[in-house]
């Protein structure tokens, strides 16, 4: 076997052994989180949307802030805005083949401006050829005006909740179910550390060595690999007809990507925005985002020709970035 099929054979395994570990890292984060949240008073839905979205993009953060620092902020930038890409167009877009979902009026209230406001805001600060730490100042701000917002939503929600449920747990056996959704935390950030290295390594390495440059590699391998807990948690929710939960989780997952993920990147490094990121992605992005609102706004649901349209749309984009 010549030197550079080995390369290729040990970059191919780096990059499946990191998906698969990046996956149970979500999953850990994802299961442990939740059931915190939950025992602390707070329902399921608040739970979909805010703690499930910030764990499944913990993936993307990791990714990011790693190959900001060890490879390149341009890597993390095209793993960021192909990640919410994918989110809309394969994720919503499979979920919705499998069974159609409605979209609750709250969500379209509540959630989805900030999510436009996210993609705004960041091809708008982009848009000079860089994302500098002022940039990401501005884009943490948003994220503490979203978590104030969903912090005081949770809180009203806790509180016409009192009294309508009623709990009979001994302390010893909830501070044990809490120890182990503690250690499910720990897990789960030690495999998406070790998951995200390995992907990140992986993944430049092997399309390194097929002549792919950065954008390509994080618009697609680092892209899809970190979408795949929200792949993983909307499919399922899909299935269950939790309808409202998919459609959360990713547009949750979608705003913590940019302002959150490239908000702390941005901070840590200079991250230079490519002339075809402007020229291609940024737009892309744009007409991904308001494209999915009006399907929805349409009969406030998302059908299944709504999916077939959201995947071919991806498919297109895949075909459009392709050297």
């Amino acid at each position: 076997m010549s030197a550079l099929a080995t390369l290729i054979s040990f970059d191919t395994a780096l990059l499946v052994v990191g998906i698969v570990a990046l996956y149970l890292g979500a999953e850990a984060l994802v299961e442990g989180a939740s059931r915190l949240a939950i025992g602390l008073g707070l329902r399921a839905a608040i739970v979909g949307v805010t703690i499930v979205a910030f764990a499944t993009t913990t993936p993307e953060l990791f990714v990011a802030v790693l190959s900001g620092l060890g490879y390149s902020a341009d890597l993390g930038l095209g793993a960021i805005i192909g990640s919410n890409i994918a989110n809309i167009g394969l994720v919503l877009g499979v979920s919705a083949l499998i069974q159609p979902m409605s979209v609750s009026v709250s969500t379209l209230r509540r959630h989805v401006p900030f999510m436009i406001t996210a993609a705004v805001v960041l091809v708008a600060l982009g848009m000079d050829g860089d994302l500098s730490a002022v940039d990401g100042g501005i884009l943490l701000l948003i994220l503490a005006a979203f978590t104030g917002f969903l912090l005081y939503r949770a809180r009203s929600t806790k509180a016409d909740a009192i009294g309508t449920d009623e709990i009979d747990i001994e302390d010893e056996d909830e501070v044990s179910a809490q120890l182990k959704d503690v250690l499910y935390l720990g897990a789960g950030l030690l495999l998406l550390f070790i998951g995200s290295n390995w992907l990140i390594q992986g993944g430049s390495g092997l399309l390194e060595s097929f002549g792919f440059g950065p954008r390509f590699i994080g618009l697609t391998v680092l892209a899809f690999g970190t979408s795949l807990p929200e792949l993983a948690a909307s499919v399922i929710s899909a299935v269950r007809g939790e309808s409202e939960f998919s459609i959360g989780n990713v547009v949750g997952s979608n705003i913590y990507n940019i302002v959150a993920v490239l908000g702390i990147l941005a901070i840590m490094v200079p991250v230079n925005v490519p002339a075809s990121t402007i020229a291609l992605d940024f737009p892309a992005l744009l007409v991904f985002t308001f494209g999915v609102i009006a399907l929805m706004l349409r009969n406030y649901d998302v059908s299944r020709i709504d999916g077939a349209i959201l995947v071919s749309g991806y498919l297109v984009f895949f075909w459009l970035i392709l050297p």
